[in-house]
């Protein structure tokens, strides 16, 4: 074997460090130039060889770079640097809410109380039970009583009820 393909086949695996290294080390994309860089000659040294040998470069070339880019981008997120570098999903804590539709559909008619304000929309209490609430008009106060008088799939709308 020449030892000119060697040298291909070392810029290749060159290639392919480049490529990981990229998705890993913030470079603004210097890594991916170099990359390239090896790639386009050890592509060039193939077709210097011969065309079957170019032609079979090129291909395992176009097959390595997104393969190893998807495998790259695949593993970031378990690494210690990905996790720090991701954000984490958001974690939404409904605690005692009622979520469901129709669990909520029964709720019309009830009288609760605003746990924070409604500037129209706010945190209210049916029996024990946090539901996100509209206000029918307006700013409402909390501690306030409040009926609810429509449901329209998640949307529970209220009226006030007492006077300040």
């Amino acid at each position: 074997m020449d030892w000119w393909l060697l040298f291909a086949v070392f810029l290749y695996v060159v290639c392919a460090g480049l490529i990981v290294a990229e998705v890993f080390i913030p470079s603004a994309g210097l890594l991916a130039v170099c990359a390239i860089a090896c790639l386009v000659g050890g592509v060039w040294i193939f077709f210097h060889h011969s065309a079957a040998a170019g032609w079979a470069g090129l291909v395992i070339g176009l097959i390595m770079v997104p393969s190893l880019l998807a495998l790259a981008y695949k593993i970031l997120p378990k690494t210690r640097f990905g996790r720090q570098m991701m954000l984490a999903p958001p974690v939404r804590d409904r605690g005692d809410a009622i979520p469901d539709t129709p669990e909520l559909g029964e709720l019309l008619g009830r009288m609760g109380r605003v746990l924070t304000p409604l500037r129209p929309v706010g945190m209210c209490e049916f029996d024990g039970r946090r539901v996100e609430c509209v206000a029918e008009s307006g700013y409402v106060e909390n501690d306030r009583t409040v009926k609810v008088i429509r449901v329209e799939g998640t949307q529970v709308t209220v009226r006030v009820m007492d006077e300040a």
